[in-house]
């Protein structure tokens, strides 16, 4: 068989970054970008109010209070998005609105909380403490800086800046683009009901969203039955919208078992039996005319998902350019003995606990690579080397902490 390191380092040596590509600003959110971005322009590109109220002259309200109120002739009414120039005299004062510009001769913006929003005059009760609720000009960026650097990550507020400094598009390492099947004959669409004999699929549905959380363009297409001309064509069909494939099922030594002869028709696709569990049999190579990887793990739902772990993922977070490209690994305490196979690196669920100043983690009930139940709870893959037979109660262990939404 053949080692877990090795058939890493194999197809983590067939994949490269994708090509750069100028995208509109929300299909580079998830991107990382290939370009320093330099403004062009301050931010904010003018003065304003970052209040509702009244845009003043310091001198005229020193000493404001509500015993002894500044009384200001209001000379202009300034909303948002106003273009015409205007300007405060001594002893006057401008209505404005958040996000206005300052008129000419103003200094501080007091809020209209701290006056009795008059009309016509205003009184003021409070007098500020220097030029407050004011945004001064390129107080956040100023021309000629650099914003972003190349290998940022685009995120919402990184694509929000971008907006706010007028940039429609920007060079990024694209999103890889994942075409996710499951084949078998036995497998029903969820909501669909199931015959003797048969599964609802869960692999199509477990792999896609995993490619999504790695970062991928993941497209779900479906279940193939055990036919070799629809699983050719389907293939032949989806490689035009595909930087990746990952199949499941069809690749074990079953007489039905049909993707390893459809896929000697479209590329070179070598399969190995891998010195891991779960996930033994495993594939890997080129199809079509542009070479376009593709997995095809196998049919178990654990086996499948801990392949993605192991194998996709890495690849597909290489083709968005990252250089990190594993889930963290960390230490914890084991806190139930259990046995592990000669000769294979063992990926068991388990679910992290932090108790006393130390990470322990429970392995969960069964190794069966169909309980699927299990692996949902789980937080964490503990990663049992090869030579280990017998994890003791309390020993340390590695573990590959995975992804939980935080609510």
């Amino acid at each position: 068989m053949k080692r877990v390191d090795d058939h890493l380092a194999d197809v983590l040596a067939e994949v490269g970054p994708l090509a750069p590509m100028n995208l509109q600003l929300l299909d580079a959110h998830g991107c990382m970008l290939v370009e320093n971005v330099v403004a062009t322009s301050d931010l904010p590109p003018f003065d304003n109010s970052a209040m509702d109220g009244y845009a003043v002259r310091l001198a005229d309200v020193a000493g404001a209070s509500k015993e002894f109120p500044a009384a200001l002739p209001v000379v202009a009414d300034i909303a948002a998005g106003s273009a015409e120039p205007q300007r405060i005299t001594i002893g006057t004062c401008a209505r404005i609105m958040t996000g206005a510009p300052l008129p000419a001769g103003a200094q501080a913006v007091i809020p209209q909380e701290w006056t009795d929003q008059g009309l016509a005059t205003a009184r003021i009760y409070r007098e500020p403490q220097g030029s407050t609720f004011v945004r001064r000009r390129g107080d956040d960026v100023a021309a000629g800086d650099i914003v972003l650097h190349t290998g940022t990550w685009l995120n919402a507020p990184a694509i929000g800046l971008l907006g706010a400094l007028g940039w429609d598009r920007v060079r990024v390492r694209p999103r890889p683009r994942v075409v996710v099947l499951s084949t078998g004959s036995e497998l029903v669409e969820p909501g669909l009901p199931c015959s003797p004999g048969q599964i609802h699929d869960a692999n199509s549905f477990t792999l896609t969203a995993a490619a999504r959380e790695a970062g991928a363009l993941a497209y779900r297409v479906g279940i193939l039955p055990d036919d070799p001309g629809l699983v050719l064509s389907t293939l032949e069909d989806q490689l035009g919208r595909a930087d990746l494939v990952v199949t499941s099922g069809g690749v074990s030594v079953g007489a039905h078992d049909v993707v390893k002869d459809v896929l000697s028709q479209l590329g070179t696709v070598g399969f190995d039996q891998i010195a891991m569990q779960p996930g033994m049999p495993q594939g890997f190579g080129a199809i079509g005319p542009n070479a376009t990887p593709i997995f095809t793990l196998p049919g178990n739902p654990v086996s499948a998902y801990v392949s993605f772990e192991v194998f996709v993922r890495p690849v597909i977070r290489k083709m968005l350019g990252l250089e990190s490209l594993h889930r963290p690994i960390m230490s914890a305490r084991c806190a139930r003995a259990f046995s592990s196979p000669q000769g294979k690196r063992q990926y068991a669920r388990g679910r992290l606990e932090f108790r006393n100043g130390v990470y322990t983690v429970q392995p969960m009930s069964g190794a069966g690579s169909h309980l699927l139940a299990d692996l949902a709870r789980s937080d964490a893959l503990i990663v049992v080397p090869e030579e280990v037979t017998q994890v003791r109660r309390g020993s340390t262990v590695e573990v590959m902490l995975l992804e939980r939404p935080q609510l």
